[in-house]
Parts: C-alpha cells; sequence; structure tokens
C-alpha cells in the first residue's frame, strides 16, 4: 500500500489539475437563497446588476435585454427538477441506469438511425475521429433520436436557475449571457425558444455556450439547427468530441478488476490523467491490452444485485471516456453511452 500511495502521489502531484478558486467552489455548492419575487426580473436589483454586466461585455442593446428579460416567468418545475436527489450513495444503482438507457427500443432505434444517417455518419467520422456508433449513442441517449427535446422555454429556465435557484447561479448566468447572444446571432426569438428543463437544446442537448463554440453547419444550409437537422446535430456531436480530446482509433474502455482503495487513490474525476502502466501497478486489471503510456481514469459504478447485496463494477476509461463525462460528468451517462455504442455496433454488423 505504502508503494501505491507513492505512485500516485507523484503522477497526482505531474498531473492535478487546477484548483477551483473558492469563489467559483460558493458559487456551485451554494444552497438556493431565497424565494422568487413577483416583480418582473428587469425590476430586480440583482437582474439590473446582471444586465449592466452583460451589455458591458457583449455590446448587446440594453433595451432589447431588457424586453426580453420582462418576458421571463418563474419556473418551478425547472427549480424542482434540477434540484440533487437526496437519496444516498447507496440508492444509486448502475444496473438500473443501464437498463433504463441501453434498453432494447434505443438499441433497434439506433441501428436504423445509423443506416439511415450513413453517410452523414462517414463525413463525421472522416473530420472528428468520432466513430458513428459514438455518435449514434449519444444521440439517443440525450434524446431518444429527437424524440423527446423537451418543452421547458428556455428563457424561463435559465432566468429561474440564475436569479431564484442560485445554487449554481454563475453557470446559469453565463448560459443565459450565452443565450441572448446566441438568439441575436442566429435570429432566433428569445421567447419561442425551447428544450430541457436545464436550459439544453436540440437533439444533442447542448447548452448555448456550446452551442456558440461546437456546433457546426453540416448540411451546408447555412446555418446551424440543432432541431431540425440531423446532419447539423450530428456534426456537432463530433465537433464537441473532437474539441474534448477524442483520439481517432483509441478504444473508449476496459472492464477492469479494482478496489475502493485504489479508487480513493485515483479520485472520481473525469480527466484520464494517470499513465496506465502506473495504475496497473496498483494491481488494477484490464480485460485487454494498453499501451503503458496511455492516459486513464477508473470508472467505478456501484450497483445492487438481485440478491439486494451492493457491490461495484469498474471500468478503465481512456481520453475518449473522458470527452464523453465532458458532455456530462456522471460516470454512469458515461459507461451508458460507451455500452449503448458497443451494443449498436456489435447489432450492425450481425
Amino acid at each position: 500500500m505504502q508503494r501505491r500511495r507513492l505512485l500516485l502521489a507523484t503522477a497526482a502531484i505531474a498531473l492535478a489539475p487546477p484548483a477551483r478558486s473558492q469563489g467559483a467552489a460558493d458559487a456551485l455548492n451554494a444552497a438556493p437563497t431565497r424565494a422568487p419575487l413577483s416583480v418582473p426580473y428587469p425590476q430586480r436589483e440583482d437582474v439590473r446588476a446582471f444586465i449592466d454586466e452583460v451589455v458591458d461585455a457583449t455590446g448587446l442593446e440594453r433595451g432589447w435585454i431588457e424586453r426580453v428579460l420582462a418576458q421571463g416567468r418563474y419556473s418551478e418545475p425547472a427549480e424542482r427538477l434540477t434540484t440533487p436527489s437526496l437519496a444516498p450513495p447507496s440508492a444509486r444503482d448502475w444496473r438500473d441506469y443501464r437498463a433504463r438507457n441501453v434498453d432494447e427500443r434505443r438499441v433497434r432505434d439506433g441501428g436504423a438511425f445509423l443506416r439511415q444517417h450513413r453517410n452523414t455518419l462517414a463525413r463525421v467520422h472522416e473530420r472528428f475521429g468520432v466513430p458513428e456508433h459514438v455518435v449514434v449513442s449519444i444521440i439517443g441517449i440525450e434524446t431518444v433520436f429527437g424524440r423527446v427535446m423537451g418543452n421547458f422555454r428556455t428563457l424561463d429556465v435559465l432566468l429561474t436557475l440564475s436569479f431564484d435557484y442560485t445554487r449554481r447561479a454563475a453557470l446559469y448566468r453565463e448560459e443565459l449571457t450565452q443565450f441572448l447572444l446566441l438568439c441575436r446571432e442566429m435570429n432566433l426569438d428569445p421567447l419561442t425558444v425551447r428544450g430541457s428543463f436545464a436550459g439544453a437544446l436540440g437533439m444533442p442537448q447542448f447548452m448555448p455556450s456550446s452551442i456558440r463554440k461546437f456546433a457546426v453547419d453540416f448540411d451546408g444550409k447555412g446555418r446551424v439547427d440543432l432541431v431540425n437537422s440531423p446532419q447539423d446535430a450530428m456534426g456537432s456531436v463530433g465537433s464537441f468530441l473532437a474539441a474534448h480530446g477524442w483520439e481517432r482509433g483509441l478504444p473508449v474502455q476496459f472492464a477492469a478488476q479494482a478496489d475502493a482503495g485504489v479508487v480513493e487513490l485515483l479520485g472520481r474525476g473525469i480527466r484520464a490523467q494517470y499513465r496506465w502502466q502506473d495504475v496497473a501497478a496498483l494491481g488494477v486489471k484490464i480485460r485487454g491490452e494498453l499501451d503503458p503510456e496511455t492516459r486513464v481514469l477508473l470508472l467505478d459504478l456501484p450497483l445492487i444485485m438481485p440478491s439486494g447485496a451492493e457491490a461495484v463494477e469498474y471500468r478503465i476509461g481512456t481520453v475518449n471516456m473522458s470527452a464523453l463525462l465532458h458532455y456530462n460528468r456522471s460516470h454512469f451517462y458515461g459507461s451508458a453511452v460507451a455500452d449503448l455504442a458497443e451494443t449498436i455496433l456489435a447489432r450492425s454488423v450481425v
């Protein structure tokens, strides 16, 4: 164990991510501070300060921002649905999560989606290096291939989560700013845009900032449309993953043998920051082979056995798993995307 700690201490010092500022941590972790007010948003002092900042930072016209925000309404469902679950960690069950996301319907419809859009998916693979079945899997898990994109008015969601439910206010105020910019740039009516209860939009469920940074016009029509254009959605998923380190030809994950002690040493982050040879020296084994210098992370997936006993499934992820986790930080999510992708691929070659 002492040797284990020495190895990982060296790796951790070399590869540790930059520390988050205390102010950022406070903004992310703070509990809701007040009930929503009944006055229009632009009449509130905190919203007026936000408008000042947006005008100074972006050059957007103050009157337009005020008119838009005056039409915003508090969304109780958005607050309720984004509130973290109070269930204890032991209640999280990977088997249940996987069954709900890697289900027969998504596998079947994923194969059909892949066949229908094979040419576009081949272009995504060629340009961004992301395999066809991975792109299909993300769209399948996010919106069941565009059938469930959310019907919450995005303006209401972002205002609520920015000013009435302030657990992650800094993040959502930035997304509100990006949303206003997006509407101006794409000539969208901010009062009609709809998406998820957390502000995500379109078939791939991109937040406004991700649309502005990573979305691409992949159907050649001169504008990005993640709601009505499967081609734009697929190309944008490839663009996002490539920008977050996707490595062409590298596997996403490996089944692993590990233990809780190794998990504590490595942490439960989303970055593939340790060399495989150092992790293997801790006694971790995988089904398959990896170059010793490959950067990896360890995923632990708690589950409930049919007997009711608690257990853990372990996996080793590469930088490609890390790219998936930048899409959604949940280890359950990344593993489900990888599993669905593998299942769709296996079915498509039978």
